[in-house]
């Protein structure tokens, strides 16, 4: 049993009992109340003491027991106790003992002037006041009168509110009036600044009723507890994880860094500023060690309890130099929070470096200023700048822990989304440069496009393509690989290579989705062998327009739909079927044939530009249709009222491509078609057609090349086709193509003829007569064109 002083050894009664119920110490209290000398009693059962016919108490299921038991003194009468029992366990982890005490001395009622008594309310550590039933002051103690900072006898018989002549104590008076209404008590926290004291402190207000011997209302009584330490340390922990929640919530850095400008204002600082280190050039990583002075730093926010932030001396987006001398270069140099005024320098100091900043601080009485450099994984990214100028207290060890804390979060947050940037421009240029960077210009159709990648996800695989074909025909394509990133993006620059190399060889729209579903097909199987986790999908919509005819063969695998605007009538969705997703492998695809009338609009586009979270799918079609209607007059001018109507303001959530193509068609004039007899001897007079008919149309220039590209095409023809045979003209103002039909499926090519060989030299010389020729399959055979160029021709 611990040692007790001396002076209670004769007021209390102190026995130590073990776990077996064996007296262990027997103290002189003890003895005094039931006559047993220590050496009678110690190692013996505690029971032996119970009077007789006294049943043992109950094992306690707690660390406390108390009641009443009768005991047996040494002479034999029976004593009747009250007992406090205490079970303690060592903290070396020995036997746990109980220690029974009881008092010995009943001190009874108190007398109304007992010192002590008087001494409660006047000399409590506790402030206390009381007020009567009219809430007037009755009377306050010594630590009460020096918060409030006034003798008690200045202020007997004022009201609360008039003592404190704040808003809060009129507040607080209407708690004690309710105290004093409903005889109920109350606590009530608020955070204020007394009479007695220079900086306004957590106080925890204790209302009771104070009642006579009736139970009636007599008065109130109002306790105070100063719990700043507490309220400050919970008000900290609530601001980390409040910094937790609201910093970071988008890959963007200047709004993670307005956040963080945000969360410290006014918590920490009444103006906040942060200044970013710029990123090096072309996407590297930044630079592990301090920066090389004078550091130039660029504002990327600042937040202030003045609306506006006229503090700010740089806006968002300027850069400023910060030499030696400014705490900024201090704190990046030496990765430390660096406080002005400190010890050692002042702020006129810190600050005679900039003179218009200088004249801001004292414009505004900023008097103390903290830097804390921001840094993530190593690297230092900037710094965040928390002044007070409202706040009358300088910067604690507290504060400083904390502007820490909640900046080291939000160095995380910008350094991730500063690598998100990095990645997404890498993406983007990436993007960029496997898409079409103009449309080409094409005698069948006129086109604009659009591409926006996603506003979050980042760059995807969504592309479009207007790719010329033989005979005056133009393919147009748009696609979407699943997913984001530089793999969809890489993913689908293959595929639009594919489609450009399936397309030139003139694949009729069914069969080019079959060749370019197998390729996915591949890839996919490549990506499982390289350990990547998902399959590699796609959808894909590609039609051919042929000016000649007028008419459009589209096929598509798993995409939506075409919209056409035909000329003077209402926008429609194509009925076109829809086909299996690239990539599933094996399954059919099928075309449609339309005749387009001249000037008809088709509108290709993905999904992203139909499937937001605003409305549905047919609610976009909708909007879709009734915005291209009423702008198709300008293409481009349709593309930004397509992208402005169905889009949300804080941009796609997925990518979204958009292409448009007005439909052109070939007058009859400008072509021209001969039935040829397979007859040698005839090549002759169909050369005179020929030139017959390129004078007709003012193109005497071109007959030469014209005559002899002609004259070897239906020579070959003759020679290797079967018929029939058929050659057409087709020109517009900048280009002449000649094509030759005929039955055979064979196809021509180019062979190096030696020089005693009477042929071999025919498609050698078309080649190089023409700016492009070659072959395409057609249901009934083959055809042979040649393009020739008229620019410059006159």
């Amino acid at each position: 049993m611990s040692p007790v002083h001396p002076l209670d050894e004769a007021a209390t009664a102190r026995a130590v009992i073990d776990g077996n119920g064996t007296l262990l110490r027997w103290s002189e209290g003890a003895r005094r109340l039931l006559g047993h000398a220590p050496e009678e009693v110690e190692g013996r059962p505690a029971a032996d003491l119970l009077a007789a016919d006294t049943p043992l108490p109950a094992e306690p299921t707690g660390s406390r027991w108390n009641g009443n038991l009768d005991l047996r003194h040494r002479d034999g009468h029976t004593v009747s106790v009250w007992l406090l029992a205490h079970r303690r366990t060592p903290r070396d982890g020995g036997p746990a003992t109980w220690l029974v005490v009881t008092p010995l001395e009943a001190r009874g009622p108190r007398a109304p002037d007992d010192p002590l008594t008087t001494a409660v309310l006047a000399q409590s550590p506790c402030p206390m006041a009381v007020y009567d039933d009219r809430l007037r002051l009755f009377g306050v103690n010594d630590a009460m009168a020096d918060v409030i900072g006034l003798p008690e006898s200045r202020i007997q018989g004022l009201r609360f509110s008039e003592i404190g002549g704040k808003e809060e104590s009129e507040a607080l008076e209407s708690q004690l009036h309710e105290v004093l209404v409903t005889g109920t008590g109350r606590d009530v926290e608020t955070f204020m600044q007394t009479g007695g004291e220079y900086h306004a402190h957590a106080w925890l207000a204790r209302m009771a009723p104070l009642t006579d011997a009736e139970g009636q209302v007599r008065g109130v009584c109002l306790a105070a507890h100063d719990f700043t330490e507490q309220y400050n340390a919970r008000e900290r922990l609530q601001l980390v994880n409040e910094a937790s929640v609201r910093i970071g919530t988008t890959l963007d850095v200047t709004r993670t860094a307005q956040e963080l400008a945000d969360v410290c204002v006014p918590a920490l600082g009444d103006f906040v500023s942060v200044d970013l280190l710029d990123p090096p050039e072309h996407g590297g990583e930044p630079h592990p060690e301090p920066p090389t002075l004078p550091i130039r730093l660029r504002r990327a926010a600042h937040q202030s309890v003045n609306q506006g932030c006229p503090e700010a001396v740089v806006k968002p987006g300027q850069v400023d130099v910060y030499p030696a001398r400014s705490s900024q270069a201090a704190s990046l140099t030496t990765s430390r929070t660096i406080v002005a005024p400190d010890d050692h320098a002042t702020l006129a100091e810190w600050l005679s470096w900039d003179e218009v900043r200088g004249a801001r601080i004292a414009e505004y009485g900023l008097h103390t200023s903290m830097s804390v450099p921001i840094k993530a994984r190593g690297q230092t990214l900037g710094v965040a700048v928390l002044t007070r100028f409202r706040r009358p207290d300088p910067f604690t060890p507290d504060d400083i822990l904390l502007a820490e804390e909640v900046t080291a979060r939000a160095g995380v947050c910008i350094d991730n989304a500063q690598r998100f940037s990095r990645e997404r421009e890498t993406a983007l240029a990436l993007q960029r440069s496997l898409l079409p960077q103009s449309l080409p210009r094409t005698a069948a159709v006129e086109a604009a496009s659009r591409y926006l990648p996603a506003a979050r996800a980042g760059v995807g695989g969504d592309w479009f393509d207007v790719i010329p074909l033989s005979g005056m025909r133009v393919a147009m394509v748009v696609g979407d690989v699943v997913g984001h990133g530089i793999q969809a993006s890489a993913t689908m620059g293959r595929l639009r290579t594919a489609v450009r190399t399936l397309a030139d060889i003139d694949l009729a729209p069914d069969e080019l989705l079959t060749h370019l579903d197998d390729l996915v097909v591949r890839l996919s199987e490549e990506a499982g062998a390289e350990g990547t986790t998902g399959e590699v999908g796609a959808t894909c919509l590609y039609a051919v327009y042929d000016p000649v005819s007028r008419r459009c063969v589209l096929a598509r695998a798993g995409h939506p739909p075409p919209v056409m605007l035909p000329p003077g009538g209402a926008p429609r969705q194509i009925d076109l079927p829809a086909g299996p997703p690239l990539g599933l492998g094996g399954l059919p695809f099928e075309s449609v044939d339309l005749a387009l009338p001249e000037g008809t609009v088709l509108a290709l586009f993905t999904d992203g530009l139909i499937e937001n979270r605003e409305r549905d799918v047919e609610a976009n079609h909708e909007l879709l249709c009734h915005a291209l209607a009423k702008s198709a007059d300008s293409l481009e001018g349709a593309c930004h009222a397509i992208l402005r109507t169905l889009l949300p303001v804080g941009g796609a959530q997925d990518d979204v491509a958009l292409l448009l193509a007005r439909t052109h068609g070939l007058a009859p004039s400008q072509v021209a078609t001969w039935d040829i007899p397979a007859d040698p001897a005839l090549v002759a007079p169909i050369r005179k057609q020929v030139v017959d008919q390129l004078d007709a149309w003012g193109l005497s220039a071109a007959t030469f090349t014209a005559e002899l590209v002609v004259s070897e095409l239906v020579t070959n023809a003759i020679r290797y086709g079967e018929p029939p045979i058929r050659l057409r003209l087709i020109h517009d103002a900048e280009t002449l193509i000649c094509e030759v039909s005929d039955s055979s499926h064979t196809a021509p090519h180019l062979r190096r003829a030696k020089t005693y060989d009477e042929g071999g030299r025919g498609l050698l010389l078309v080649a190089q007569l023409t700016q492009r020729w070659g072959s395409r399959h057609t249901a009934d055979g083959k055809t042979i064109w040649a393009e020739l160029t008229l620019l410059g021709e006159f």
